[in-house]
């Protein structure tokens, strides 16, 4: 059965009309086929991911739980050099080239092949180099600079992954990322839970590595044949020449991810140099493996989005403006009312080390600063569409000054404090920036300033100040169905408004 009968089949009547529109616009059914797949895909893996943490925390303990959360971060900051915005470069180039010009395609995918492959090996090699240093006199545990070597490893893979699945983007084969990520996300499951189980932390540090080498392969052999169904031609004959987009693309984009990973990573190392800093790194870690699911599942939405604005760049469609916006904001504001119900339900799932009121206020800051993330995502695929890389390292720029500053007079807060930093950064960058981006007519301003938006904001807002006051479980289930059927009309009627028409001229007046 085929995609479109099976929509049409689960397809409630009254939204057969919809259904009807999307079919019948070509832009529409692209960006339909590749948000379900791309959904299906995240919502299995990003299950298996949160699955997998849960179970590796109960089996750790908080603290050495905390030792992998900041492993991880660590081998991330290293992968944001790694990177070098090489996933970004191809996806966006390759939309945009891989119809009137697949020879350059097709140069484009093996330059970053290439480039993925050199700077993945000389930072995993620095990180093998500085692994001692950084345990002992960054992470305050020595102890740590043998599983970081090993994470060594992970970073190479995952330079060379990242390339891949940027690549396989601009091929707009989200169904083929859906199943490899989903086979991947199966098999880290077992890898992870298994290793910590047998061999504690060294255990499931091999099996994320293992988890990320299997999901390489299978990326490798999807490429090569959505390659051949394009008619692109993956050769390294040439690739240089296509070298001015690393200084004009990547560059920028490495810049703007620089203002990131090692910057958060900066915020977690203050954190765990504090006293009784492992055990709030593992509080930390599990709201954190929350939020990333909660926003991760936004960005692969966008990843069908990207390709299709890069590709319409220049055909001023409002609509689709209007739903790069909104559809990631939504996938990040619908479920954080439902989770900001209930953060027992997830600090039951981790256990009781996991338990008190600290987890849930930083799960409840966490959320809300996800949902602003959410919202901030839209805005950052129109900067990527229309090239405006430096635009994005400016505003991370910022950011990263707001956040670092917060959080060295705040962590001695613990997790709570660290969290808190994060939503300051993320709401003080938004404050600044929207009206920027609004002046310069990048986003729809209805997205932006209309009583949809603030009601939004509003139940956000006030469901988080329900757990950080502690109300009841209760009282907070009781206001969970009027704030998600007021979060769901604002996003209904937003998403539902009609372009606005053109003028129209006096009869007989010309249009100059």
């Amino acid at each position: 059965m085929s995609l479109s009968r099976i929509a049409r089949t689960l397809c409630p009547r009254p939204l057969r009309g919809h259904l009807d529109r999307i079919e019948s616009s070509p832009l529409g059914a692209r960006l339909a086929r590749g948000a379900f797949w791309s959904l299906t895909g995240a919502f299995v893996s990003r299950a298996m991911t949160l699955a997998s943490s849960i179970l590796v925390a109960r089996i750790l303990g908080r603290e050495t739980f905390g030792e992998l959360g900041i492993i991880q971060s660590t081998v991330g900051m290293f992968g944001t050099i790694a990177g070098f915005g090489l996933g970004l470069t191809a996806n966006k180039h390759v939309a945009e080239f891989r119809v009137k010009d697949p020879a350059r395609a097709g140069r484009i995918v093996a330059l970053a092949a290439l480039f993925a492959m050199l700077t993945g090996g000389l930072t995993s090699a620095a990180l093998a180099m500085l692994a001692p240093w950084l345990a002992q006199r960054t992470l305050a545990a020595p102890q740590l600079a043998g599983l970081l070597r090993i994470g060594a490893l992970y970073l190479l893979v995952s330079a060379v992954n990242g390339a891949q699945a940027g690549a396989l983007a601009g091929f707009e084969a989200f169904r083929a990322i859906a199943t490899r990520s989903l086979w991947a996300g199966i098999a880290t499951l077992p890898l992870m839970v298994g290793g910590a189980y047998l061999a504690g932390l060294h255990g499931a540090v091999w099996g994320m590595i293992g988890g990320m080498a299997l999901n390489c392969l299978l990326n490798q052999l999807a490429l090569r044949r959505e390659a051949r169904v394009a008619h692109v031609i993956l050769s390294y004959r040439g690739c240089l020449a296509e070298c001015p987009l690393l200084w004009r693309f990547s560059l920028p984009a490495f810049l703007a991810g620089v203002m990131v990973g090692p910057v958060v990573w900066g915020g977690q190392t203050l954190l765990v140099n504090r006293p009784n800093g492992y055990s709030e790194m593992g509080l930390f870690t599990a709201v954190n493996v929350v939020s990333n699911v909660l926003l991760l599942v936004g960005q692969v939405l966008g990843a069908p989005l990207l390709p299709v604005m890069s590709h319409e760049r220049d055909s001023g469609n409002e609509h689709l403006g209007r739903v790069n916006m909104l559809s990631t904001w939504a996938l990040g504001a619908i479920p954080a009312v439902l989770l900001l119900s209930a953060p027992e339900l997830i600090q039951a799932a981790y256990g009781k080390q996991f338990s008190g009121a600290a987890f849930r206020h930083a799960f409840a800051l966490a959320i809300l600063f996800t949902a602003i993330q959410s919202y901030k995502q839209g805005m950052y695929r129109v900067l990527t569409a229309r090239s405006m890389m430096w635009w994005a390292f400016t505003s991370n720029l910022q950011w990263a000054a707001t956040f670092l500053l917060a959080a060295y007079f705040l962590v001695r807060f613990g997790a709570v404090g660290l969290v808190l930093a994060y939503l300051i950064g993320y709401a003080v960058n938004t404050v600044i920036f929207v009206p920027l981006y609004m002046s310069l007519q990048l986003i729809p301003r209805k997205t932006i300033v209309s009583l949809e938006a603030g009601l939004i904001w509003l139940v956000l807002v006030a469901m988080t100040a329900m757990i950080l006051l502690d109300w009841p479980l209760p009282v907070r289930l009781l206001a969970l169905p009027v704030g998600s059927f007021l979060i769901v009309l604002a996003f209904w009627r937003m998403m539902a408004e009609r372009p606005a028409k053109p003028p129209t001229l006096p009869e007989g007046a010309d249009g100059v």
